[in-house]
């Protein structure tokens, strides 16, 4: 046991003065190892922690500990014990006494046992809400302290843009502005006012992941450096600049030839020298045995630390194999800067100050305060509430929505009718059980023994049992079978698997659909890591149908004449063409979470009218990928026809399109000036009524256009949103100030600033309609559905703005009577 009298463990020195007292007292060997991490199970013996095992693989200490509740199927107490029980090791055992830091994933909720379990994040992004997302992340923040962790592996601010992407569910949509601020949102509420009492966040995965060789995980990358800066870092830079976050996790992918977990071009000259980060740089897990392995860029395992440590890696997760005694050696021969180390180091140190760890490594183990934060009654209400607010209605034709529940007949069939583990994301406790349980990613640290007690844990349950173990979730049938009166005969059919070819079910499901009334058809994909899923980390598509026969079910139960409703429980966008033309009505409610089945059937039958607009595009056929909103002005288009040969340039559902049960009226479209000093602000208003006879939500999306720049500019981009709740007959002014500075881009060469030009304005809920709406090369820029259009001008000088951008518009909104 150290003495206490030591400055690094006075409380009241500065953490400056606490770190560089501590780095003066270490060995080579003792800041080596503050750069790794071990796997909980790793330091135990079936379900409890071995000396022997902590003490030759910790006993030098240890920079962190790789998911203790995400491992384990334990309770919140027994995750406090675990982790109470690591530290105190620590703290105790080892030299200097100093404490790890325990990281788990949280993307959509904690991913342990009994926490709970929020829309995955493409629904969350469906909200175009971030207080929703920065309230979602204060609740995760306190389910993790409580248990003893103190950094979460999340967000994901890649841009998706190729949904055959698996992990396109994991993300907050196509857009940089939308990415931007969600992100930023996300990360604020999980890091809180203080690490003291907040989680560090991890952005995630620098850079370019989300737009990979033929939507392929781990592929290469072909990103120019203009949009590369633009479009793909800007996320990141948002949160570094608007919520300092704490770390940010390398890309498995490469760019250039270069994979980006050995690449100084990106970890540190791009991003600590020009995008400011100060923070931690973790490593995506395996990334530098992955480097030798896989990229095959060096010969072993050392020689791709030395890469990865040179480059700007500086953790790696989720366990040491890089970090480990020859990297040691090689420190001491020179091939790695001990001062380079010194400040890696200096960085993880001071975060573990920050935290309090060294004050207080503990965490309370009082069950009645852990029982307190797991059941608050706030965390399901709040699930409900962005499960509600992300389900997005595609069509309604005939207003068949909402429907009675007065109705004689319901039948529900498909394959996510009736399941709760369908509801869940890839990264949920249920969704990482399961890979686990299969060792589907191939890097699990548990030994014979606890992959048996797993695998015979997860085999004796069925996945929906196992979910329901887990958290409080119902089925969408479940929901809908207590939403209806008591005289509602609700009857169930799976009709086909998700994947399989099976269609012995058909028969089934066709006879309940002729005898009902109506027939809600629940169909669409399953999220994880396994063989099983279709979307999800590692499961990329080469076709955007439904999987398996679930095309030719729903065309079978659409022959018998059934009014039928589509909902989608999917975690990408998925083409689907014949069923717009040919269903009357489709909800896209995404990867919905525990209060999901809940939330569908309060959509379902008009208890809450849907709000949520798309946050990527839904392209007609795999073949028009890439397809997203802010293309090019030659992007959208196949000049001179205009057309594929086989179907429209479009979109089939664009990019921030949602329909509601009521209606909205826009008008009063208010520039301030008309000419704006490239020094200076715009104030941009819109009025917004709801013409309708129900409560709803409008999201009021601006968009500009730069029509002279020196470089080509997108044809639209997304300077702001707001979310509004308008009672009939209400009207809201919608008041957006935009900054010029936001309005920066990459001239030609490759200098941040912001030009004069002509900037045209765009307002509306549905973006403009690309394509057929152009009228002629004269006027390219002519388009259908916008709600309100208007222009000002950038006058004044060319200004560099690399060191003065800004990001988001200022909003405020005005309600009238």
């Amino acid at each position: 046991m150290v003495s206490e009298k030591l400055l690094y463990l006075d409380p009241s020195q500065p953490i400056e003065k606490r770190v560089d007292d501590l780095i003066s007292r270490m060995t080579i060997e003792e800041k080596v190892a503050q750069l790794g991490s071990q796997y909980a199970p790793s330091l135990m013996e079936r379900t409890e922690l071995s000396h022997d095992k902590m003490n030759k693989l910790i006993g030098k200490g240890i920079g962190q500990i790789t998911r203790i509740g995400g491992t384990l199927n334990i309770t919140p107490e027994e995750s406090v014990k675990i982790a109470n029980g690591i530290q105190k090791f620590l703290k105790e055992q080892t030299r200097l006494g100093i404490p790890a830091i325990v990281h788990e994933e949280c993307l959509c909720g904690y991913t342990a046992k009994k926490a709970t379990i929020f829309p995955q994040i493409i629904g969350v992004a469906s909200t175009w809400e971030p207080e929703l997302v920065e309230a979602m992340t204060t609740k995760i923040g306190e389910q993790m302290r409580v248990v003893g962790a103190h950094q979460g592996l999340s967000p994901v601010l890649d841009i998706a843009r190729d949904p055959r992407w698996g992990r396109t569910e994991e993300t907050f949509g196509e857009d940089p502005y939308l990415v931007s601020r969600m992100g930023v949102a996300y990360v604020t509420g999980l890091q809180g006012d203080s690490l003291q009492t907040g989680i560090i966040a991890t952005g995630k995965h620098f850079l370019g992941y989300g737009y990979s060789q033929g939507g392929r995980n781990w592929g290469p990358s072909f990103i120019p450096k203009r949009e590369l800066l633009e479009v793909f870092a800007k996320p990141f830079e948002a949160a570094i600049h608007e919520s300092n976050i704490g770390s940010i996790m390398n890309s498995y992918s490469e760019i250039d030839g270069i994979p980006c977990g050995i690449s100084r071009e990106i970890l540190t000259n791009l991003l600590r020298n020009k995008l400011g980060f100060k923070g931690m740089v973790v490593s995506d897990y395996v990334t530098i045995e992955l480097n030798c392995k896989v990229h095959r860029v060096a010969m072993n395992t050392t020689e791709a630390a030395i890469l990865a440590f040179n480059a700007g890696l500086e953790v790696e997760l989720p366990r040491t194999a890089g970090f480990g005694k020859p990297f040691v050696r090689a420190v001491k021969k020179g091939k790695v800067s001990e001062e380079a180390l010194n400040q890696s180091v200096a960085r993880i140190l001071k975060k573990k100050f920050e935290l309090g760890l060294f004050d207080n490594p503990y965490s309370n183990d009082d069950q009645k305060r852990i029982l307190k934060v797991f059941s608050n009654p706030e965390n399901k209400k709040l699930a409900s509430e962005i499960a509600r607010k992300s389900i997005i209605l595609l069509k309604n034709e005939d207003n068949l929505l909402p429907l009675n529940k007065d109705l004689k007949s319901i039948a529900l069939i498909g394959p996510n009718a009736n399941s709760v583990r369908n509801l869940l994301g890839d990264y949920t406790y249920v969704g990482q059980f399961e890979a686990s349980a299969s060792n589907a990613t191939g890097v699990s640290e548990l030994d014979e023994e606890q992959m048996a007690l797993l695998k015979q844990l997860f085999d004796d349950e069925d996945p929906d049992k196992f979910t329901k173990n887990s958290c409080e979730i119902k089925s969408i049938l479940e929901a809908i079978k207590e939403k209806v009166s008591k005289n509602t005969k609700v009857n169930y059919a799976k009709g086909c698997e998700i994947q399989s070819d099976d269609k012995s079910g058909f028969k089934e499901a066709i006879e309940l659909a002729k005898k009902s009334e109506v027939v809600i058809l629940v169909v669409g994909e399953k999220a994880g890591l396994t063989r099983g899923c279709t979307s999800g980390e590692s499961r990329d598509r080469s076709s955007l149908t439904l999987p398996g026969v679930q095309d030719e079910l729903v065309r079978e139960i659409h022959a018998t004449g059934a009014s039928i409703v589509l909902v989608l429980i999917n975690g990408r966008p998925l083409s689907i063409s014949w069923e717009k033309e040919n269903i009357p009505a489709i909800l896209e409610a995404w990867l919905p979470g525990e209060e999901g089945g809940v939330a569908v059937a309060d959509v379902l039958f008009g208890d809450y009218n849907p709000g949520g607009k798309l946050p990527i595009s839904v392209p007609r056929s795999v073949g028009q990928i890439p397809i997203y909103h802010n293309c090019k002005p030659t992007g959208g288009i196949s000049v001179w026809a205009w057309n594929y040969v086989e179907e429209n340039t479009t979109p089939l559902f664009p990019f921030g399109y949602g329909l509601s049960y009521t209606k909205f009226e826009y008008d009063n479209l208010v520039i301030n000036k008309q000419n704006v000093d490239s020094k200076d602000t715009v104030e941009i208003s819109v009025d917004v009524k709801n013409i309708g006879k129900i409560r709803g939500d409008e999201v009021v999306q601006l968009y500009l256009h730069d029509n002279e720049a020196t470089v080509t500019r997108p044809l639209e981009e997304l300077f702001g949103f707001k979310r509004v709740t308008l009672d009939p007959g209400e009207k809201a002014t919608v008041i957006f100030t935009v900054s010029m500075k936001q309005l920066g881009f990459y001239n030609e060469n490759m200098e941040y600033v912001v030009e004069p030009g002509n900037i045209s304005v765009y307002i509306g809920s549905v973006h403009a309609n690309h394509g057929s709406g152009y009228l002629d090369l004269g006027d390219i820029f002519a388009q259908k559905d916008v709600k309100l259009k208007g222009k000002f001008k950038i006058t004044g000088e060319t200004i560099d703005l690399s060191k003065d951008k800004e990001f988001f518009s200022k909003i405020v909104v005005k309600k009238k009577e």
